[in-house]
């Protein structure tokens, strides 16, 4: 057996700031010096944009805003949609008030992937 020291290979997380380019939507990011900030691989960087929530009688169905992940696998901006758990009976005044709020909502999505639409044509002048 040998007495030799051994070397061997380990993956390592270094903390470092990091400068990543913010697009215009984005409502920005924690400051390197808050509770909020957090030791991240490149992969876990995301921009957010404003978050548009969609509510009903006061609770929350839907929240929809800009997101792209530049360093992921899909670094492609998109719009991330987050349903909730929104669970009721309604009478059928409600059932129309519901009715009447989903399409309230989807105006919003619509001009949402307008948004979207109109920021992909920016990345990609020239083609249609």
């Amino acid at each position: 057996m040998s007495i030799e020291p051994r070397t061997v290979h380990v993956n390592v997380l270094t903390v470092q700031p990091t400068e990543v380019a913010e697009p215009a939507w984005c409502v920005g990011h924690p400051a390197l010096d808050s509770d909020e900030a957090r030791a991240q691989f490149h992969t876990d960087i995301d921009h957010s944009g404003t978050e548009h929530h969609l509510d009903f009688r006061g609770e929350r169905l839907w929240t929809a805003l800009l997101t792209q992940a530049p360093f992921s696998s899909d670094p492609s901006l998109r719009v991330y949609v987050e349903q909730s758990g929104y669970a009721r009976s309604l009478d059928p005044a409600g059932l129309y008030d519901l009715a009447a709020a989903l399409d309230t909502h989807a105006d919003r999505l619509r001009d949402l992937a307008d948004q979207l639409d109109a920021l992909l044509a920016e990345e990609t002048p020239g083609e249609a």
